[in-house]
């Protein structure tokens, strides 16, 4: 419990420090708020899912854990992309802000997610030693 919530706590800071550079760059450039949102909401669902099923899949045999974790990346992958066509295609934003602001916060989040990996089989073996 204590790895997700060390993620949570830091999926909040990260969301917040991100939000001052976006609200520092709407003041000084034509940025659309909105767009922005959107693309940060899809991100961090996508990563608080990809977090949840690790842990899900974290004790359970190698099998179930592949399953839920690949399965779900692809699962994930294919509904993040589909969103994005609809969200496009539709021109429910403006396409460029959001493409931008997706792509940003998708790298910084996926970097957040493999840390927190990490730190939870790291707590795993520390456990295992003791």
């Amino acid at each position: 419990m204590k790895a997700l919530f060390d993620f949570l706590v830091k999926l909040i800071i990260l969301s917040v420090i991100l939000w001052g550079v976006v609200y520092w760059g709407a003041s000084n450039y034509p940025i659309d708020i909105g767009a922005v949102f959107v693309a940060w909401l899809i991100v961090v669902l996508n990563s608080l899912t990809g977090y949840l099923l690790f842990e899900y899949g974290f004790d359970k045999e190698s099998k179930i854990f592949t399953l839920v974790v690949f399965g779900g990346v692809a699962l994930r992958l294919l509904i993040v992309m589909a969103l994005v066509l609809v969200i496009n295609l539709l021109g429910m934003v403006k396409s460029i802000d959001f493409v931008v602001s997706f792509i940003s916060f998708y790298c910084i989040y996926l970097v957040i997610e493999i840390l927190a990996y990490q730190k939870k089989n790291q707590l795993k073996k520390n456990a295992a030693k003791n």
